[in-house]
């Protein structure tokens, strides 16, 4: 078939699965450490933090959903889940009623703040450990550069929510 992909070489496939296994090890034990030091859940600790390095602490659910990668009945779940335990508040946002703004607590900077040590402990000895600081530059850009592309078409949950546009009448 004259439409069909070529195959990936050797080097790409390597690269591809590595990735792929990485990612899973490295989320397994992330979420075994952020479980036993503060109850929290992968999804619960990405927002927290994208919450904690925020202007004001404050962002609204949709621009949460779309830079965790998480639907956004998933991200209202666990959103409500962190509101039930004191860690954020949501509330109808000031530029637009129709908007849910979540603002982290400070019972859940208390808890960012008793996680991090153990989470960079973790990442340090897992992910850096057996690279160089040459490794870990070439692997960002490189990272962000996929990231890039990938973001320039995202899927659905990570893809800004278009806004609809007034009807003249």
């Amino acid at each position: 078939m004259a439409d069909e992909p070529a195959a990936l070489d050797p080097a790409q496939l390597s690269a591809y699965f590595s990735l792929i296994e990485v990612s899973s090890l490295l989320r397994h034990a992330v979420e075994g450490q952020l479980r036993e030091a503060g109850g929290l859940s992968y999804v619960q600790f990405q927002l927290l933090a994208t919450l904690g390095d925020a202007p004001a602490g404050s962002r609204r659910m949709t621009d949460l959903a779309d830079g965790v990668v998480y639907s956004r009945s998933g991200l209202t779940h666990q959103a409500g889940l962190l509101e039930t335990a004191g860690l954020v508040t949501r509330a109808p946002s000031l530029d637009d009623e129709r908007s849910v703004t979540v603002t982290i607590t400070d019972a859940g900077r208390a808890l960012l703040a008793k996680v991090f040590p153990g989470h960079i402990a973790l990442l340090k000895q897992t992910f850096f450990a057996p690279l160089d600081e040459a490794d870990v530059d070439a692997l960002a850009e490189s990272l962000g550069r996929v990231r890039d592309q990938m973001r320039s078409t995202p899927p659905r949950s990570a893809a800004p929510r278009r806004r609809a546009r007034p009807v003249d009448r």
